[in-house]
Protein backbone atom coordinates (compact mmCIF):
# COMPACT_ATOMS: atom_id res chain seq x y z
CA UNK A 1 0.00 0.00 0.00
CA UNK A 2 1.21 3.48 -0.71
CA UNK A 3 2.27 5.40 2.26
CA UNK A 4 -0.35 8.16 3.45
CA UNK A 5 0.69 11.58 1.59
CA UNK A 6 2.08 13.17 4.26
CA UNK A 7 4.79 10.54 4.96
CA UNK A 8 4.97 10.51 0.92
CA UNK A 9 6.22 13.96 1.17
CA UNK A 10 8.52 13.28 3.65
CA UNK A 11 10.11 10.49 2.03
CA UNK A 12 10.91 12.75 -1.03
CA UNK A 13 12.00 15.52 0.93
CA UNK A 14 14.56 13.05 2.38
CA UNK A 15 15.37 12.07 -1.43
CA UNK A 16 16.09 15.28 -2.35
CA UNK A 17 13.59 15.33 -4.57
CA UNK A 18 12.39 19.49 -3.76
CA UNK A 19 14.25 21.95 -4.73
CA UNK A 20 17.40 23.02 -3.09
CA UNK A 21 17.03 26.69 -3.19
CA UNK A 22 17.76 29.74 -0.86
CA UNK A 23 14.92 32.26 0.17
CA UNK A 24 15.46 35.62 0.13
CA UNK A 25 14.05 38.75 1.62
CA UNK A 26 12.65 41.17 -0.68
CA UNK A 27 12.17 45.17 0.08
CA UNK A 28 8.34 45.77 0.22
CA UNK A 29 6.98 48.84 0.24
CA UNK A 30 3.46 48.91 -2.16
CA UNK A 31 1.41 46.84 -4.44
CA UNK A 32 -1.39 47.11 -6.44
CA UNK A 33 -2.90 44.16 -4.09
CA UNK A 34 -3.91 44.38 -0.09
CA UNK A 35 -1.42 44.27 1.89
CA UNK A 36 -1.62 42.14 4.91
CA UNK A 37 0.77 42.11 8.04
CA UNK A 38 0.22 39.61 11.13
CA UNK A 39 2.64 40.54 14.20
CA UNK A 40 3.03 38.23 16.87
CA UNK A 41 5.77 39.53 18.96
CA UNK A 42 7.74 36.89 18.17
CA UNK A 43 6.03 34.07 19.05
CA UNK A 44 6.11 30.87 16.77
CA UNK A 45 2.92 30.11 14.85
CA UNK A 46 2.26 26.12 15.43
CA UNK A 47 0.01 23.23 13.94
CA UNK A 48 -2.65 24.13 17.12
CA UNK A 49 -3.27 25.62 19.21
CA UNK A 50 -3.82 29.06 17.65
CA UNK A 51 -1.90 32.07 19.00
CA UNK A 52 -2.90 35.71 19.84
CA UNK A 53 -1.28 37.93 17.34
CA UNK A 54 -2.37 41.13 15.51
CA UNK A 55 -3.34 41.48 12.45
CA UNK A 56 -3.96 44.93 9.91
CA UNK A 57 -5.18 45.10 6.52
CA UNK A 58 -4.27 47.86 3.58
CA UNK A 59 -6.63 47.79 1.01
CA UNK A 60 -7.28 51.44 -0.65
CA UNK A 61 -9.44 50.29 -3.19
CA UNK A 62 -9.40 49.47 -6.83
CA UNK A 63 -6.71 50.83 -8.69
CA UNK A 64 -5.41 52.55 -5.85
CA UNK A 65 -1.41 51.73 -5.01
CA UNK A 66 -1.22 50.24 -1.25
CA UNK A 67 1.68 50.97 0.63
CA UNK A 68 3.12 49.37 3.41
CA UNK A 69 3.62 52.68 5.45
CA UNK A 70 -0.45 53.36 4.88
CA UNK A 71 -2.76 53.06 7.68
CA UNK A 72 -4.60 49.94 8.72
CA UNK A 73 -8.04 50.43 6.66
CA UNK A 74 -9.73 47.42 5.51
CA UNK A 75 -8.96 46.00 9.79
CA UNK A 76 -6.56 46.45 12.51
CA UNK A 77 -7.33 43.90 15.30
CA UNK A 78 -6.46 40.59 17.24
CA UNK A 79 -6.97 37.32 15.39
CA UNK A 80 -5.37 33.58 16.27
CA UNK A 81 -3.52 32.54 14.12
CA UNK A 82 -2.36 28.44 13.12
CA UNK A 83 -0.45 26.50 10.37
CA UNK A 84 -2.88 24.79 8.69
CA UNK A 85 -2.76 22.10 5.56
CA UNK A 86 -1.97 18.63 5.31
CA UNK A 87 1.09 17.92 3.07
CA UNK A 88 1.44 21.86 2.45
CA UNK A 89 2.89 22.36 6.03
CA UNK A 90 6.02 20.80 4.74
CA UNK A 91 6.38 23.83 2.08
CA UNK A 92 8.61 26.61 3.67
CA UNK A 93 6.09 28.61 2.43
CA UNK A 94 3.06 28.44 4.98
CA UNK A 95 -0.65 28.44 5.09
CA UNK A 96 -2.33 30.00 8.25
CA UNK A 97 -5.85 29.64 9.61
CA UNK A 98 -7.45 32.89 10.79
CA UNK A 99 -9.98 33.36 14.03
CA UNK A 100 -10.77 37.35 14.20
CA UNK A 101 -10.71 37.61 17.45
CA UNK A 102 -12.03 40.61 19.94
CA UNK A 103 -9.96 41.94 22.94
CA UNK A 104 -11.31 38.85 25.23
CA UNK A 105 -9.94 35.98 22.81
CA UNK A 106 -14.16 35.74 21.73
CA UNK A 107 -14.74 35.18 18.05
CA UNK A 108 -15.38 38.60 15.75
CA UNK A 109 -17.74 38.16 12.83
CA UNK A 110 -15.91 40.94 10.65
CA UNK A 111 -15.60 41.63 6.75
CA UNK A 112 -12.50 41.24 5.50
CA UNK A 113 -11.74 42.38 1.64
CA UNK A 114 -15.19 43.02 0.76
CA UNK A 115 -16.12 39.63 1.46
CA UNK A 116 -19.32 38.90 4.03
CA UNK A 117 -18.42 38.86 7.52
CA UNK A 118 -17.69 36.36 9.44
CA UNK A 119 -14.98 35.43 12.11
CA UNK A 120 -12.78 32.10 10.30
CA UNK A 121 -10.32 32.68 7.60
CA UNK A 122 -7.75 30.95 5.36
CA UNK A 123 -4.57 32.81 3.94
CA UNK A 124 -3.65 30.08 1.84
CA UNK A 125 -0.34 29.78 0.65
CA UNK A 126 0.06 28.35 -3.27
CA UNK A 127 3.51 27.61 -3.71
CA UNK A 128 3.55 23.73 -5.82
CA UNK A 129 0.71 25.84 -7.63
CA UNK A 130 3.25 28.47 -9.62
CA UNK A 131 0.21 29.69 -11.48
CA UNK A 132 -0.91 31.04 -8.23
CA UNK A 133 -4.65 30.90 -9.43
CA UNK A 134 -6.12 27.25 -9.31
CA UNK A 135 -8.15 27.54 -6.45
CA UNK A 136 -9.33 30.85 -7.43
CA UNK A 137 -9.70 29.56 -10.75
CA UNK A 138 -11.98 26.61 -9.25
CA UNK A 139 -14.10 27.98 -7.08
CA UNK A 140 -15.37 30.65 -9.21
CA UNK A 141 -16.30 28.34 -11.54
CA UNK A 142 -18.43 26.67 -8.62
CA UNK A 143 -19.75 29.83 -8.16
CA UNK A 144 -20.79 30.52 -12.11
CA UNK A 145 -22.39 27.39 -11.24
CA UNK A 146 -24.91 28.72 -9.41
CA UNK A 147 -23.39 27.29 -5.89
CA UNK A 148 -22.07 28.94 -2.78
CA UNK A 149 -18.04 28.43 -3.22
CA UNK A 150 -15.46 29.99 -1.12
CA UNK A 151 -14.68 33.92 -2.15
CA UNK A 152 -11.05 34.50 -2.64
CA UNK A 153 -9.16 37.55 -2.57
CA UNK A 154 -5.17 38.04 -4.29
CA UNK A 155 -3.28 39.98 -1.51
CA UNK A 156 0.62 40.48 0.05
CA UNK A 157 1.63 38.97 3.68
CA UNK A 158 4.09 40.62 5.72
CA UNK A 159 5.02 38.38 8.86
CA UNK A 160 6.88 40.13 11.54
CA UNK A 161 8.33 42.35 9.29
CA UNK A 162 9.42 39.82 6.76
CA UNK A 163 7.45 39.89 3.17
CA UNK A 164 5.89 36.49 2.60
CA UNK A 165 4.87 36.55 -0.80
CA UNK A 166 1.36 36.66 -2.49
CA UNK A 167 -1.35 34.76 -0.73
CA UNK A 168 -5.04 34.19 -1.10
CA UNK A 169 -7.56 35.28 1.88
CA UNK A 170 -10.47 32.74 1.36
CA UNK A 171 -13.82 32.04 3.13
CA UNK A 172 -13.17 29.24 5.54
CA UNK A 173 -15.94 26.15 5.01
CA UNK A 174 -18.61 27.09 7.55
CA UNK A 175 -22.46 26.91 8.32
CA UNK A 176 -23.45 30.60 7.92
CA UNK A 177 -25.97 32.26 6.29
CA UNK A 178 -23.07 33.89 3.76
CA UNK A 179 -21.43 30.79 3.14
CA UNK A 180 -22.76 26.84 3.74
CA UNK A 181 -26.47 27.82 4.67
CA UNK A 182 -27.64 25.44 6.85
CA UNK A 183 -29.81 25.80 9.97
CA UNK A 184 -28.12 26.30 13.12
CA UNK A 185 -28.45 23.02 14.80
CA UNK A 186 -28.60 23.57 18.69
CA UNK A 187 -27.09 20.73 21.00
CA UNK A 188 -31.24 20.31 22.52
CA UNK A 189 -32.62 19.85 19.03
CA UNK A 190 -32.94 16.55 18.57
CA UNK A 191 -36.39 15.51 17.76
CA UNK A 192 -38.62 15.86 14.78
CA UNK A 193 -38.04 18.53 11.95
CA UNK A 194 -35.47 20.59 14.20
CA UNK A 195 -33.50 16.91 13.95
CA UNK A 196 -33.33 16.78 10.53
CA UNK A 197 -31.00 18.87 9.57
CA UNK A 198 -28.04 21.22 10.04
CA UNK A 199 -25.29 18.89 8.89
CA UNK A 200 -21.80 19.68 7.24
CA UNK A 201 -20.15 15.96 6.62
CA UNK A 202 -16.74 15.60 4.97
CA UNK A 203 -14.52 12.76 3.53
CA UNK A 204 -11.25 13.97 4.00
CA UNK A 205 -7.85 13.06 5.72
CA UNK A 206 -7.46 13.31 9.32
CA UNK A 207 -8.81 11.53 12.48
CA UNK A 208 -11.56 13.62 13.15
CA UNK A 209 -14.66 11.66 14.76
CA UNK A 210 -16.85 9.93 12.39
CA UNK A 211 -18.10 6.39 11.16
CA UNK A 212 -17.26 4.26 8.36
CA UNK A 213 -19.06 3.36 5.78
CA UNK A 214 -20.82 0.03 5.40
CA UNK A 215 -19.31 -0.38 1.51
CA UNK A 216 -15.95 -0.17 0.89
CA UNK A 217 -14.28 1.65 -1.95
CA UNK A 218 -14.72 -0.61 -4.78
CA UNK A 219 -11.68 -1.85 -6.54
CA UNK A 220 -9.49 -1.77 -3.00
CA UNK A 221 -6.30 -3.53 -2.93
CA UNK A 222 -6.17 -3.77 1.03
CA UNK A 223 -8.16 -2.51 4.04
CA UNK A 224 -9.12 0.59 2.48
CA UNK A 225 -12.75 2.60 4.30
CA UNK A 226 -14.69 5.05 3.89
CA UNK A 227 -14.88 7.11 6.76
CA UNK A 228 -17.53 10.24 7.37
CA UNK A 229 -16.30 12.89 9.47
CA UNK A 230 -18.44 15.68 11.28
CA UNK A 231 -17.99 18.79 10.16
CA UNK A 232 -21.15 20.92 11.74
CA UNK A 233 -22.39 20.12 14.30
CA UNK A 234 -18.54 18.63 15.55
CA UNK A 235 -18.81 15.07 16.47
CA UNK A 236 -17.76 15.95 20.07
CA UNK A 237 -20.46 19.07 20.61
CA UNK A 238 -23.18 17.19 18.92
CA UNK A 239 -26.19 15.61 21.01
CA UNK A 240 -26.14 11.47 20.47
CA UNK A 241 -29.53 11.72 18.58
CA UNK A 242 -27.85 13.69 16.13
CA UNK A 243 -25.16 11.74 15.25
CA UNK A 244 -27.66 9.04 15.16
CA UNK A 245 -29.98 10.45 12.84
CA UNK A 246 -26.96 11.75 9.94
CA UNK A 247 -25.72 8.44 10.57
CA UNK A 248 -28.78 6.61 9.83
CA UNK A 249 -29.50 8.58 6.74
CA UNK A 250 -26.35 8.19 4.69
CA UNK A 251 -26.84 4.36 5.25
CA UNK A 252 -30.48 4.74 4.25
CA UNK A 253 -28.62 6.55 1.02
CA UNK A 254 -26.46 4.09 0.81
CA UNK A 255 -28.10 0.96 0.98
CA UNK A 256 -30.86 2.42 -1.30
CA UNK A 257 -27.93 3.28 -4.18
CA UNK A 258 -26.65 0.02 -4.12
CA UNK A 259 -29.71 -1.74 -3.91
CA UNK A 260 -31.81 -3.35 -7.22
CA UNK A 261 -34.10 -0.28 -7.47
CA UNK A 262 -31.62 2.51 -7.09
CA UNK A 263 -32.08 4.07 -10.00
CA UNK A 264 -36.25 4.56 -9.42
CA UNK A 265 -37.39 7.77 -9.08
CA UNK A 266 -38.93 7.19 -5.76
CA UNK A 267 -37.56 4.19 -4.21
CA UNK A 268 -33.62 4.48 -5.54
CA UNK A 269 -31.00 7.87 -4.65
CA UNK A 270 -32.86 10.41 -5.74
CA UNK A 271 -34.98 10.17 -2.57
CA UNK A 272 -32.02 11.38 -0.56
CA UNK A 273 -29.48 13.63 -2.33
CA UNK A 274 -29.75 16.53 -4.42
CA UNK A 275 -28.92 14.97 -7.96
CA UNK A 276 -28.09 18.34 -9.88
CA UNK A 277 -25.82 19.19 -7.02
CA UNK A 278 -24.13 15.83 -7.42
CA UNK A 279 -23.50 16.64 -11.16
CA UNK A 280 -22.14 19.90 -10.74
CA UNK A 281 -20.15 18.96 -8.18
CA UNK A 282 -18.72 16.42 -10.93
CA UNK A 283 -18.53 17.98 -13.67
CA UNK A 284 -16.54 21.38 -11.96
CA UNK A 285 -13.88 17.98 -10.49
CA UNK A 286 -13.38 17.17 -13.46
CA UNK A 287 -13.27 20.20 -15.60
CA UNK A 288 -10.31 20.61 -13.27
CA UNK A 289 -9.18 16.69 -13.38
CA UNK A 290 -8.80 17.49 -9.45
CA UNK A 291 -7.29 14.09 -8.20
CA UNK A 292 -8.42 15.09 -4.60
CA UNK A 293 -12.01 14.87 -6.03
CA UNK A 294 -14.38 12.87 -4.50
CA UNK A 295 -12.41 11.37 -1.96
CA UNK A 296 -9.85 14.21 -0.06
CA UNK A 297 -11.31 17.51 0.98
CA UNK A 298 -14.80 16.49 -0.03
CA UNK A 299 -18.38 18.13 1.78
CA UNK A 300 -21.20 17.68 1.91
CA UNK A 301 -24.27 19.37 3.61
CA UNK A 302 -28.25 18.54 4.70
CA UNK A 303 -30.82 21.07 5.31
CA UNK A 304 -33.88 20.30 7.38
CA UNK A 305 -36.61 18.13 5.75
CA UNK A 306 -38.48 21.44 6.43
CA UNK A 307 -36.36 22.99 4.03
CA UNK A 308 -35.88 20.26 1.31
CA UNK A 309 -33.86 17.74 3.30
CA UNK A 310 -31.80 16.26 0.71
CA UNK A 311 -27.62 15.56 0.81
CA UNK A 312 -26.23 18.28 -0.98
CA UNK A 313 -22.58 17.60 -2.50
CA UNK A 314 -20.43 20.57 -2.26
CA UNK A 315 -19.02 22.86 -1.49
CA UNK A 316 -15.72 22.43 -3.56
CA UNK A 317 -12.68 22.52 -1.83
CA UNK A 318 -8.55 22.50 -2.78
CA UNK A 319 -8.08 22.76 -6.26
CA UNK A 320 -3.82 23.07 -5.84
CA UNK A 321 -3.29 19.67 -7.82
CA UNK A 322 -5.87 20.33 -10.16
CA UNK A 323 -5.72 21.43 -13.70
CA UNK A 324 -2.85 19.57 -14.38
CA UNK A 325 -0.55 20.05 -11.56
CA UNK A 326 0.13 16.30 -10.51
CA UNK A 327 2.48 13.71 -11.53
CA UNK A 328 1.31 10.59 -9.61
CA UNK A 329 -1.36 8.35 -10.20
CA UNK A 330 -3.35 10.30 -12.97
CA UNK A 331 -0.50 12.36 -13.99
CA UNK A 332 -1.10 15.53 -15.37
CA UNK A 333 -2.47 14.51 -18.59
CA UNK A 334 -6.21 16.40 -19.49
CA UNK A 335 -7.45 13.14 -20.63
CA UNK A 336 -9.58 10.35 -18.78
CA UNK A 337 -11.67 10.82 -15.24
CA UNK A 338 -11.07 11.33 -12.07
CA UNK A 339 -14.19 8.92 -11.58
CA UNK A 340 -11.62 6.15 -12.41
CA UNK A 341 -9.04 6.76 -9.69
CA UNK A 342 -9.83 3.70 -7.98
CA UNK A 343 -8.80 1.52 -11.19
CA UNK A 344 -5.58 3.74 -12.16
CA UNK A 345 -4.54 4.36 -8.31
CA UNK A 346 -6.30 0.94 -6.00
CA UNK A 347 -3.69 0.97 -3.49
CA UNK A 348 -3.57 4.72 -2.39
CA UNK A 349 -5.03 4.96 1.24
CA UNK A 350 -8.11 7.48 0.20
CA UNK A 351 -10.13 5.75 -2.73
CA UNK A 352 -13.82 6.92 -4.13
CA UNK A 353 -16.91 5.92 -2.44
CA UNK A 354 -19.01 3.40 -4.34
CA UNK A 355 -21.39 6.42 -5.30
CA UNK A 356 -19.85 8.01 -8.26
CA UNK A 357 -19.51 4.76 -9.92
CA UNK A 358 -23.05 3.16 -9.15
CA UNK A 359 -24.72 6.63 -10.10
CA UNK A 360 -22.94 6.34 -13.71
CA UNK A 361 -24.66 3.15 -14.23
CA UNK A 362 -27.58 5.04 -14.12
CA UNK A 363 -28.34 5.78 -17.76
CA UNK A 364 -30.28 9.17 -16.73
CA UNK A 365 -28.23 10.37 -14.28
CA UNK A 366 -24.92 9.82 -17.14
CA UNK A 367 -27.36 11.89 -19.19
CA UNK A 368 -28.19 14.56 -16.87
CA UNK A 369 -24.38 14.87 -16.66
CA UNK A 370 -23.72 15.66 -20.12
CA UNK A 371 -26.92 17.45 -20.75
CA UNK A 372 -25.52 20.09 -18.07
CA UNK A 373 -22.08 19.94 -19.80
CA UNK A 374 -23.61 20.95 -22.90
CA UNK A 375 -25.91 23.78 -21.34
CA UNK A 376 -22.46 25.13 -19.18
CA UNK A 377 -20.52 25.13 -22.12
CA UNK A 378 -22.63 27.32 -24.06
CA UNK A 379 -21.38 29.80 -22.06
CA UNK A 380 -20.50 29.80 -17.89
CA UNK A 381 -17.68 27.22 -18.60
CA UNK A 382 -16.86 28.08 -22.34
CA UNK A 383 -13.00 28.21 -23.32
CA UNK A 384 -13.68 31.70 -24.01
CA UNK A 385 -14.63 32.57 -20.82
CA UNK A 386 -12.04 30.57 -18.92
CA UNK A 387 -9.28 31.91 -20.63
CA UNK A 388 -10.36 35.73 -20.39
CA UNK A 389 -10.47 34.78 -16.54
CA UNK A 390 -6.98 33.43 -16.01
CA UNK A 391 -5.19 36.35 -18.07
CA UNK A 392 -7.50 38.44 -15.95
CA UNK A 393 -5.99 36.66 -12.42
CA UNK A 394 -2.67 36.48 -14.38
CA UNK A 395 -2.62 40.08 -14.90
CA UNK A 396 -3.64 41.57 -11.49
CA UNK A 397 -1.00 39.42 -10.01
CA UNK A 398 1.85 40.10 -12.43
CA UNK A 399 3.68 42.86 -10.79
CA UNK A 400 3.60 40.63 -7.28
CA UNK A 401 4.21 37.60 -8.49
CA UNK A 402 7.58 38.80 -9.48
CA UNK A 403 8.33 39.37 -5.42
CA UNK A 404 6.53 36.43 -4.97
CA UNK A 405 9.06 34.12 -6.77
CA UNK A 406 11.97 36.23 -5.52
CA UNK A 407 11.43 35.39 -1.77
CA UNK A 408 10.18 31.45 -2.89
CA UNK A 409 12.49 31.18 -6.01
CA UNK A 410 10.64 27.83 -7.41
CA UNK A 411 10.58 28.55 -11.09
CA UNK A 412 12.07 26.51 -13.36
CA UNK A 413 12.74 24.02 -10.38
CA UNK A 414 10.65 20.74 -9.45
CA UNK A 415 8.42 21.08 -6.20
CA UNK A 416 6.23 18.06 -5.88
CA UNK A 417 3.86 17.36 -7.55
CA UNK A 418 4.34 19.66 -10.38
CA UNK A 419 3.71 17.89 -13.63
CA UNK A 420 5.00 20.89 -15.70
CA UNK A 421 7.67 22.60 -14.90
CA UNK A 422 8.06 26.34 -16.33
CA UNK A 423 10.74 28.62 -16.52
CA UNK A 424 8.91 31.67 -16.12
CA UNK A 425 5.69 32.40 -14.45
CA UNK A 426 4.47 33.33 -17.84
CA UNK A 427 5.07 29.75 -19.01
CA UNK A 428 3.31 28.22 -16.31
CA UNK A 429 0.18 30.54 -16.95
CA UNK A 430 0.69 29.42 -20.78
CA UNK A 431 0.68 25.88 -19.72
CA UNK A 432 -2.14 26.33 -17.81
CA UNK A 433 -4.24 27.65 -19.99
CA UNK A 434 -3.10 24.93 -22.88
CA UNK A 435 -3.93 22.09 -20.46
CA UNK A 436 -7.90 23.79 -19.42
CA UNK A 437 -8.25 24.41 -22.97
CA UNK A 438 -7.36 20.52 -24.16
CA UNK A 439 -9.33 18.94 -21.08
CA UNK A 440 -12.51 21.30 -22.46
CA UNK A 441 -12.03 19.63 -25.76
CA UNK A 442 -11.31 16.22 -24.53
CA UNK A 443 -14.24 16.04 -21.93
CA UNK A 444 -15.93 17.51 -24.88
CA UNK A 445 -15.44 14.30 -27.37
CA UNK A 446 -15.41 11.56 -24.47
CA UNK A 447 -18.00 13.02 -21.02
CA UNK A 448 -20.61 10.48 -22.06
CA UNK A 449 -18.95 7.32 -23.43
CA UNK A 450 -16.12 7.20 -20.40
CA UNK A 451 -18.70 8.14 -18.06
CA UNK A 452 -21.14 4.87 -18.80
CA UNK A 453 -17.83 2.99 -19.83
CA UNK A 454 -17.63 -0.53 -17.93
CA UNK A 455 -15.00 -0.72 -15.51
CA UNK A 456 -16.08 -3.62 -13.22
CA UNK A 457 -15.19 -6.61 -15.64
CA UNK A 458 -12.27 -8.43 -14.71
CA UNK A 459 -8.98 -6.69 -16.25
CA UNK A 460 -7.46 -9.72 -18.59
CA UNK A 461 -4.80 -10.05 -20.81
CA UNK A 462 -5.60 -11.34 -24.61
CA UNK A 463 -3.98 -14.52 -25.43
CA UNK A 464 -3.58 -16.08 -29.17
CA UNK A 465 -6.18 -18.84 -27.60
CA UNK A 466 -8.94 -16.35 -27.73
CA UNK A 467 -10.60 -13.58 -30.49
CA UNK A 468 -13.60 -12.08 -31.69
CA UNK A 469 -13.72 -10.59 -35.44
CA UNK A 470 -14.62 -8.95 -37.33
CA UNK A 471 -14.43 -5.49 -35.57
CA UNK A 472 -16.99 -3.58 -36.01
CA UNK A 473 -19.26 -6.82 -36.86
CA UNK A 474 -22.63 -6.59 -38.49
CA UNK A 475 -24.91 -10.11 -38.39
CA UNK A 476 -22.34 -12.07 -37.75
CA UNK A 477 -19.17 -12.67 -35.18
CA UNK A 478 -16.59 -15.29 -35.38
CA UNK A 479 -15.14 -16.90 -32.31
CA UNK A 480 -11.50 -17.70 -32.84
CA UNK A 481 -9.78 -20.66 -31.20
CA UNK A 482 -6.68 -21.42 -31.41
CA UNK A 483 -6.83 -24.88 -30.79
CA UNK A 484 -9.99 -27.51 -30.19
CA UNK A 485 -11.47 -26.93 -26.67
CA UNK A 486 -12.85 -29.64 -24.24
CA UNK A 487 -15.05 -26.66 -22.10
CA UNK A 488 -18.11 -25.15 -23.15
CA UNK A 489 -17.56 -21.44 -24.71
CA UNK A 490 -19.36 -18.90 -22.70
CA UNK A 491 -19.67 -15.68 -24.67
CA UNK A 492 -21.37 -12.48 -22.87
CA UNK A 493 -22.08 -8.69 -24.40
CA UNK A 494 -22.27 -6.46 -21.92
CA UNK A 495 -23.40 -2.30 -23.00
CA UNK A 496 -21.50 0.49 -21.68
CA UNK A 497 -23.65 0.21 -18.98
CA UNK A 498 -22.36 -2.80 -17.50
CA UNK A 499 -25.38 -4.68 -18.22
CA UNK A 500 -25.54 -8.40 -19.73
CA UNK A 501 -27.62 -8.06 -23.39
CA UNK A 502 -26.69 -11.63 -24.41
CA UNK A 503 -25.20 -14.39 -23.11
CA UNK A 504 -24.83 -17.88 -24.48
CA UNK A 505 -22.77 -21.18 -24.19
CA UNK A 506 -21.64 -23.27 -26.87
CA UNK A 507 -20.95 -26.91 -26.87
CA UNK A 508 -17.27 -28.20 -26.98
CA UNK A 509 -16.09 -28.14 -30.70
CA UNK A 510 -13.14 -30.09 -32.78
CA UNK A 511 -13.66 -26.88 -34.94
CA UNK A 512 -11.49 -23.90 -34.24
CA UNK A 513 -14.01 -21.44 -34.40
CA UNK A 514 -17.82 -20.50 -32.90
CA UNK A 515 -20.36 -17.87 -35.62
CA UNK A 516 -21.73 -16.32 -33.60
CA UNK A 517 -25.72 -14.73 -34.99
CA UNK A 518 -25.72 -11.19 -33.56
CA UNK A 519 -28.77 -9.91 -36.23
CA UNK A 520 -30.88 -9.35 -32.89
CA UNK A 521 -27.82 -7.17 -31.38
CA UNK A 522 -28.76 -3.39 -32.03
CA UNK A 523 -25.96 -1.16 -33.78
CA UNK A 524 -23.56 0.55 -30.82
CA UNK A 525 -20.57 -0.45 -28.59
CA UNK A 526 -20.17 -3.53 -26.87
CA UNK A 527 -17.66 -5.35 -24.00
CA UNK A 528 -17.54 -8.78 -25.09
CA UNK A 529 -16.47 -11.37 -22.85
CA UNK A 530 -15.09 -14.63 -23.97
CA UNK A 531 -14.20 -17.99 -21.51
CA UNK A 532 -13.14 -21.35 -23.08
CA UNK A 533 -10.33 -23.87 -21.62
CA UNK A 534 -9.67 -22.59 -18.44
CA UNK A 535 -9.05 -19.21 -20.39
CA UNK A 536 -10.82 -15.44 -20.60
CA UNK A 537 -10.35 -12.28 -22.67
CA UNK A 538 -12.52 -9.52 -22.59
CA UNK A 539 -12.85 -6.92 -25.56
CA UNK A 540 -14.10 -4.22 -26.45
CA UNK A 541 -16.12 -4.17 -29.84
CA UNK A 542 -18.49 -2.66 -32.43
CA UNK A 543 -21.27 -3.25 -34.13
CA UNK A 544 -22.16 -0.96 -37.15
Amino acid sequence: MLPQRAAWFRWITLLGLLPTVGWAQVDFTSSNLPIVVINTQGAPIVDEPKINATMGIIDNGPGARNNLTDPFNDFDGTIGIEIRGSSSQLFPKKQYGIEVRNPDNSDSSVSLLGMPAESDWVLYAPYSDKSLMRNILAYQLGRDLGHYAPRTQLCEVVLNGNYQGVYVLIEKIKRDKDRVDVARLKDDEVSGDDLTGGYILKIDKGDDAGWTSDYPPPRRRGNQTIVFQHEYPDGDDSAPEQRTYIQRFISDFEDALAGNDFADPELGYARYIDVNSFVDYLIVNEAARNPDAYRISTFMHKQKDSDGGKLVMGPIWDFNLGFGNVDFCLGGSPQGLVLRYNSVCPEDFWLIPFWWDRLAEDPAFAQRVTDRWTELRADRLSTERIMARIDSVANLVNEAQERNFVRWPVLGEYVWPNAFVGATYAEEVSHLKNWTADRLNWLDANLNRELTLVTDLPSEVPTESLRVYPNPFDETLTVQLASPVKEAVSVQFYNLLGKIVRSSSHEPTRAQAVRLNTAALPSGMYIVRLQAGGQRYTQKISKH
